[in-house]
């Protein structure tokens, strides 16, 4: 205790005994502490609390606070003490009192910057995992809604909330999830949720295709409770993981649902269009560029008016590498800079790339698409996903010609194809194995019908 300012032993005495009460400073409210030791000092000695020695009956008499518990195990003890509950231990009793009254600190329930609606609730979820599972049973106001808590990590005991509704959710699943998370031998869980999934699910390294969606909305979170998903919320994690995933989960977004199912069908369709794009449109057009008979003449405009000594492929990729660049020193840009350094940032640099000859007009116009349109879905994970299936594409091109790029479109489609999910179905679940009804839900936003209309 004297190694730590924030570990705090306060000793106290009434009705002639001994008590210490242990808490860290900064997870504890003054006036919580002052209620409990106004409450204690009150006790006064008589014959029922002089012959009690039952822990549990002198917290039920004694103890004015909602959430208290009582246990004699030391390594619990010393884990809720430091997650910022109050330790009580009393002379004569065999068992420590633990009085949940710690406060985290958080910041405000805001909408997430990476997940925006334009209709609907604008909050989203916080660092502070109680106040996240707050936010889902206010949406969810079933018996069935359950939330149970693990620790992960033998030095972090990292709290990790499973949420499932026990109607919807595969039940051998929900078994599958909590056994792996109980068999977990790890130090700590230093990067959230990144940190989970790496070592709760099986990812081939060569495969980039995610396998776990995340979310910060809570009403998205709560749809895919209501699907019969599973999620993981992460103290200290602002997102909640969805589990299982498919590739055609990444389809649907929060915005479809705000509007009605014809402009939700729309905004859908031309999502899966753009997915499509941002794989293809590059290496098609590098394609047809390397074959210049090939391009009838009605497409004539998409050839290089100026050329330059500089190949295309070396032009693309410089592209695509400046790209995250600027995304990354977005990233380290301080707020109110970081929207106009990255646009200013790219005209400039896209200008002088051209007028020094780096590049030609028709490769930034065709990357920006690209940059633009992957933003298109709040997956950063598929996002890579498709960056790397594209460049893959490009190199086999330019080796190749159309057998690398059809050899490299069939080993995309086996990668996605041979992929599993969490729970060991097919990735491409309802098209493999085929169901028409999840099929043709996942194209086109129904009506909710909410009478027999």
């Amino acid at each position: 205790m004297d190694k730590n300012f924030d570990r705090v032993k306060r000793p106290v005495a009434f009705a002639d005994k001994k008590a210490v009460l242990y808490f860290i400073d900064g997870f504890v409210k003054d006036e919580i502490m002052e209620k409990i030791l106004e409450f204690l000092m009150k006790i006064k000695k008589d014959g029922m609390i002089a012959g009690m020695t039952d822990t549990k009956a002198f917290a039920d008499a004694f103890i004015p606070y909602v959430e208290v518990d009582v246990t004699a195990d030391t390594q619990e003890i010393i884990t809720m003490v430091l997650s910022g509950a109050i330790a009580l231990l009393i002379d004569g009793f065999p068992e420590a009192i633990i009085i949940d009254a710690r406060t985290y600190p958080t910041r405000s329930i805001e909408e997430p910057d990476s997940d925006r609606v334009l209709r609907g609730s604008h909050d989203g979820f916080v660092e502070t995992m109680v106040f996240n599972t707050a936010l889902l049973r206010r949406r969810i106001r079933d018996p069935r809604l359950i939330v149970e808590i693990v620790r992960v990590g033998k030095k972090s005991r990292t709290d990790i909330a499973i949420c499932y509704l026990e109607s919807k959710a595969d039940p051998s699943f929900v078994e599958k999830i909590k056994t792996k998370l109980n068999a977990l031998d790890v130090d700590s869980l230093t990067l959230g949720h990144e940190s989970l999934a790496e070592s709760l699910i099986h990812q081939r390294w060569y495969n980039p295709f995610p396998k776990v969606r995340y979310t910060e909305r809570p009403d998205s979170a709560a749809a895919s409770v209501y699907e019969g998903k599973i999620l993981l919320m992460v103290d200290n994690s602002p997102s909640a993981m969805i589990l299982p995933t498919s590739i055609f989960d990444f389809v649907q977004e929060t915005d479809d649902f705000y509007f009605p199912p014809f402009t939700g069908t729309y905004l859908r369709l031309t999502r899966i269009a753009i997915f499509l794009l941002t794989i293809f449109l590059t290496p098609v057009w590098y394609l047809l560029i390397q074959n210049p008979s090939w391009i009838p003449p009605w497409l004539d405009f998409i050839k290089v008016a100026e050329p330059n000594t500089i190949p295309i492929i070396f032009q693309l990729l410089l592209v695509e590498l400046a790209i995250d660049g600027l995304k990354l020193a977005s990233l380290n840009t301080p707020s109110p800079l970081a929207s106009s350094f990255s646009v200013i940032g790219g005209l400039i640099l896209g200008e002088f790339a051209v007028k020094a000859q780096w590049l030609v007009p028709e490769v930034i116009l065709y990357m920006a698409f690209v940059a633009i349109a992957n933003f298109t879905q709040p997956s950063f994970e598929l996002g890579y996903a498709f960056k790397f299936i594209r460049v893959f594409l490009l190199i086999a091109t330019a080796v190749f010609n159309l057998w690398g790029f059809l050899i490299g479109l069939a080993i995309c489609i086996l990668l996605v194809c041979f992929n599993k999910t969490v729970e060991g179905k097919s990735y491409l679940y309802p098209l493999l194995p085929f169901n028409g009804k999840e099929l043709k839900k996942m194209f086109i936003r129904k009506r909710l019908r909410g009478t027999d209309e």
